[in-house]
C-alpha cells in the first residue's frame, strides 16, 4: 500500500477519476443539484486523502498539473462569452454596477456578519473575499491580513454552494432571465457556480463566467478600503 500511495500520478488519476464520476452522476441523475462534478469529486478524494493519512503537501504536488491548467481553463471561459456578444448590447451599464454593488455587499455583509456573531478580526478579513475565485480570493486575504488556507475553504464552499443551490433560488424569486441568472450566479458563486451555469443554458454560462471576471477586479479594488473602514 505504501508503494502504491508513493506513485507520483497516483492522486492525480485519482482526482480526474472522482471529477469524471461526478459528470457520470450528474448525467444520471438528470442534472440533480446535489450532483456536482466538483462536490462530489471533493468529498471522494478528501475522503481517501483522510483514510490514506496522506499529507497534503504530497497530495498538491502529485496533482500540480491540475492546478497549472485552471489559469488557462479560466481564460477559455471567454470563447462562450464572444458567442454572446451581441445580448451585451444596451446591458453593459447594468451590468457593471450590479457586478460593483454585488462586491460591496459581498463584502460588508461577509465583515459585519463575523463581526456581529462575535468573530475576531483575523476571521473577518478572511472571509471579506469569499465571493472571488479561488486564487484572486487568497491574493487578497493575503493583502488584508487574513488567514489564505481559511479564505480558499470558504471561497470553495461559497462556490458550491451556489453551484447547488443558486439556480434554483433564483428561480423561486422569478428571476428567468439568462443574462441576470448567469450575472448573480458568477458574481457569488465565480468558477464552480460558472460551470453548473454552462451546462445550465449557454448564455447563462457566459455571463457567468464574465462575472466572475468582473467581480475578481471589483472585490480586488474595494475590499481593502471596505474592511479599512469597518475595521
Amino acid at each position: 500500500m505504501s508503494a502504491l500511495l508513493d506513485q507520483p500520478l497516483l492522486w492525480l488519476v485519482v482526482t480526474l477519476g472522482a471529477y469524471r464520476l461526478g459528470l457520470w452522476l450528474r448525467d444520471r441523475t438528470g442534472a440533480h443539484p446535489l450532483a456536482q462534478p466538483v462536490l462530489v469529486a471533493i468529498v471522494l478524494v478528501a475522503t481517501l486523502v483522510v483514510l490514506t493519512d496522506v499529507d497534503y503537501a504530497s497530495y498538491a504536488d502529485d496533482t500540480a498539473l491540475i492546478t497549472f491548467v485552471l489559469g488557462p481553463a479560466t481564460v477559455a471561459l471567454a470563447v462562450p462569452l464572444h458567442r454572446q456578444l451581441a445580448r451585451l448590447r444596451g446591458f453593459v451599464l447594468p451590468l457593471l454596477t450590479a457586478v460593483t454593488a454585488g462586491a460591496v455587499v459581498s463584502v460588508t455583509a461577509a465583515v459585519g456578519l463575523v463581526r456581529l456573531l462575535g468573530g475576531d478580526e483575523l476571521l473577518a478579513r478572511s472571509m471579506a473575499p469569499k465571493a472571488t475565485t479561488t486564487p484572486v480570493a487568497i491574493a487578497v486575504s493575503d493583502t488584508l491580513g487574513g488567514l489564505p488556507p481559511l479564505t480558499a475553504a470558504v471561497t470553495i464552499t461559497a462556490g458550491i454552494l451556489g453551484a447547488v443551490a443558486g439556480p434554483s433560488v433564483l428561480s423561486l424569486l422569478r428571476i428567468h432571465d439568462h443574462r441576470a441568472r448567469g450575472l448573480a450566479v458568477g458574481s457569488a458563486s465565480h468558477g464552480i457556480g460558472t460551470g453548473r451555469m454552462i451546462v445550465d443554458h449557454p448564455v447563462e454560462g457566459a455571463f457567468s463566467g464574465l462575472a466572475m471576471g468582473l467581480t475578481a477586479l471589483a472585490t480586488s479594488l474595494v475590499a481593502p478600503l471596505l474592511v479599512a473602514l469597518m475595521l
